[in-house]
């Protein structure tokens, strides 16, 4: 029985499923070096050359930086001790695919449902007059905008306690804004501005509004008849006063609200 024979650069290249130039770069670091020459001076590779090779392909796979290879294989606690910690690499790598994996679905359900709560749950956390069905219209009017791919992102990350916060703070926002209506605080003062804001921030909590973006959501209130009767069963006129108030708010921060517009 004859041993093999020693493997050109070239040869050895293609049974390691490198180039070439990869196993001039790894004898050029010390991490792979030819065992023998020809006559002529060139690489001539032998079965345990080629061993390292593999050994070295396999960890480049794992993620293992180049630079921490050669130690690995050269290390004196031996082969088995290395492999298995690359083993207890490997399988830590997996769990943490895993939980990517999932919270890419998480994702992908929330582009496509909105809110990742059962209807019953919606209705529990957002009040009877909540229809889970909006969920679906906002993605059909606003699927393919930054703000529906924001809001899909959190969306996916948020649990039911942190959307019982935010319908919390909405709710608290508005009896606030309710509250200073019947006070008979005006659009503009340091008050009125104050509470534009809080409410554009409880809106934050789905994507970032810019000051136009409040406006037009405004106008979005004071026109539509659901969201008016909505806003209005707290305080008759609350609709109309707060479209005001976020108007003056945003005339305050150098937005015109005749000429805002989304974005």
């Amino acid at each position: 029985m004859t041993s093999r024979p020693d493997l050109t650069v070239g040869a050895a290249a293609r049974a390691a499923g490198v180039t070439v130039r990869t196993l001039h770069h790894w004898d050029a670091v010390g991490l792979v070096r030819p065992s023998a020459r020809t006559a002529a001076g060139y690489r001539l590779y032998t079965a345990s050359d080629l061993a390292r090779a593999h050994r070295v392909v396999l960890y480049r796979e794992l993620g293992v930086p180049l630079d921490e290879i050669g130690a690995l294989l050269d290390s004196p606690e031996g082969a088995d001790a290395s492999l298995r910690r690359q083993r207890d690499l490997v399988r830590e790598r997996l769990r943490r695919l895993e939980r990517a994996a999932e919270a890419l679905d998480r994702l992908v359900e929330a582009r496509e449902r909105g809110v990742l709560l059962t209807p019953e749950e919606q209705v529990a956390l957002f009040g009877d007059g909540w229809q889970p069905s909006w969920a679906a219209g906002a993605r059909e009017r606003w699927g393919d905008t930054d703000q529906w791919a924001q809001f899909a992102e959190r969306a996916a990350e948020r649990t039911p306690e942190e959307w019982r916060d935010v319908a919390a703070e909405a709710e608290a926002v508005l009896d606030a804004l309710a509250d200073a209506l019947g006070r008979g605080v005006r659009p503009g003062s340091a008050e009125a501005d104050a509470l534009a804001e809080r409410h554009r921030a409880s809106l934050g909590a789905y994507f970032d509004v810019t000051h136009a973006m409040h406006v037009v959501i405004g106008r979005m209130y004071a026109a539509d008849p659901e969201f008016t009767a909505n806003h209005d069963a707290r305080r008759p006129g609350l609709t109309t006063w707060l479209r005001d108030v976020i108007d003056a708010n945003a005339r305050a921060h150098g937005v015109d609200p005749d000429s805002a517009t989304w974005g």
